[in-house]
């Protein structure tokens, strides 16, 4: 009977495994002190024909044919053209493409140190920048620099900073605003992105970020509006309650019922004209005063940024419509709250 050819006899398999130790024997100690030796168990030969084929992640034996491993990750440099016709652009090289930016954005930087201290990078540096880099872009990159650094002193959060980013590109690439300063565009740019992520500022605080007259930051406004067809909702005294209350370490209670008191407070007609900002710092003072809340006019006047004038008229004209601001239904949650505890104005 003939015997299979396929298949192997012991006394193959024992001449293979000695040869395989020999292999192993005659490798440096360098190599026997790795961890894993990999090698096909079918051929086991001393120098091992294994492929990766990247293109199903496998690591095959190049002799048999066996899958020695699988889900290998490729880790060449990737060469594909990613454009949108066919181009000679097999680059993948450089940081991530910045929307607010126009052109290749494949610039090439030179670093100021590592010659030595002979000062060459430092002048190769500055005359590439002046060659390279563009005047309209290098404006760009100024401005976006400007309004992340103003944002971040006021802790908003990063999609205001892109909003403000997009109005201020659309101001550059159209040519809008011609004569205006730039520092009074980047505060008009952000005070609208602001309104537009209903995380509004006051004036008074933009011109305490910028340093832009509040005149200046209006008009600006008012023509990106026009300019941009912009739709900047008006603010509402509740807008701003929650941060008020939370600066000056209030509790969600006061901050609920001076929103109440600042909604309700629109119907009132000796109020007409009346800001948001000081129907605001009114209703704090006004609810403080309502819960026996020890809180001092000054510290409402610093935080709101309303005098403490203002902050006693409106209250003055609170306290005389409480009949129709507050009632007993209206207090029934707050227990502290009382009329009783208003001090005459």
């Amino acid at each position: 009977m003939l015997n299979n050819p396929i298949s192997s006899s012991p006394s193959d398999e024992n001449a293979k495994t000695l040869q395989t130790a020999k292999a192993l024997s005659s490798l440096s100690p360098m190599d026997r002190r790795l961890n894993v030796v990999l090698i096909c168990p079918d051929c086991k030969k001393a120098i091992p024909n294994i492929i990766e084929e990247f293109a199903s992640g496998d690591l095959v034996c190049g002799d048999c044919g066996l899958v020695l491993g699988d889900r290998i990750i490729d880790t060449r440099s990737e060469w594909r053209t990613f454009a949108n016709d066919e181009g000679d652009d097999p680059s993948r090289v450089g940081n991530a493409a910045n929307p607010f930016l126009d052109g290749a954005q494949l610039d090439t930087l030179i670093a100021r140190g590592g010659d030595g201290g002979s000062g060459l990078a430092r002048d190769l540096n500055k005359i590439h920048n002046k060659n390279a880099a563009q005047k309209h872009e290098r404006n760009l990159i100024m401005a976006y620099k400007e309004i992340v650094g103003m944002c971040d002193a006021i802790d908003l959060p990063k999609s205001i900073g892109d909003v403000a980013k997009q109005l201020y590109k659309e101001v550059e690439d159209k040519k809008l605003l011609r004569g205006k300063s730039n520092e009074s565009i980047i505060a008009a740019c952000i005070f609208i992105a602001c309104r537009q992520e209903n995380v509004p500022r006051t004036f008074k605080e933009i011109f305490a970020l910028t340093r832009v007259p509040k005149r200046d930051i209006g008009r600006v406004v008012k023509e990106l509006q026009r300019l941009l067809k912009t739709n900047v909702s008006s603010m509402s005294s509740e807008d701003l309650m929650s941060r008020f209350c939370s600066n000056l370490n209030l509790g969600m209670d006061v901050q609920k019922l001076a929103g109440l008191l600042s909604q309700k407070a629109r119907n009132l007609s000796n109020l007409a004209g009346k800001s948001p900002v000081s129907i605001a710092a009114a209703s704090i003072f006004f609810v403080c005063q309502l819960m026996a809340i020890n809180m001092e006019i000054k510290n409402i006047s610093i935080t709101t940024g309303v005098s403490e004038v203002t902050i006693k008229n409106t209250y003055k004209q609170l306290y005389f419509g409480v009949d129709k601001l507050m009632d007993n239904q209206t207090l029934k949650p707050y227990p502290k709250a009382s009329i009783s505890n208003l001090s005459a104005p």
